[in-house]
């Protein structure tokens, strides 16, 4: 199966379980895995033939920085669901979202989920 892989998407949003992360908010990275099928597509050199990544992308953003949830998790189930649900041309999606200040002692590179859904999983 063919990949189309949308890396290191930035949104500053308002996701988080304590107070101070839905006042202030903070940066997430979404990373976004596809798997469909590009040969035609490769052929034709055609954008109908393809997924528009302009697409994808408006319904990350939706996802991940105009709408809040608690959890990361929640943030890559609803992304994933979403393009599954939209996209009849995508089989799975592998979905990680970082978020790249945690509010933990200490320094780090963030914290990241990472959850792979495909078509046919209850979602």
């Amino acid at each position: 199966m063919d990949k189309i892989i949308l890396h290191r998407m930035e949104f500053y949003a308002y996701h988080g379980v304590f107070e101070e992360e839905s006042k202030l908010g903070q940066k997430f990275l979404v990373d976004l895995e596809l798997s469909t099928e590009l040969s035609r597509a490769g052929q034709t050199d055609n954008l109908k033939d393809t997924l528009n990544y302009v697409h994808i992308y408006e319904i990350v953003k939706q996802t991940a920085q105009v709408e809040r949830y608690r959890l990361i998790e929640t943030v890559a189930e609803t992304i994933a669901s979403r393009i599954l649900n939209r996209l009849s041309a995508v089989h799975s999606v592998q979905v990680t979202v970082t978020k790249v200040t945690p509010p933990l002692e200490g320094i780090m590179g963030g914290v990241s989920v990472q959850i792979c859904r495909s078509k046919g999983d209850s979602l």
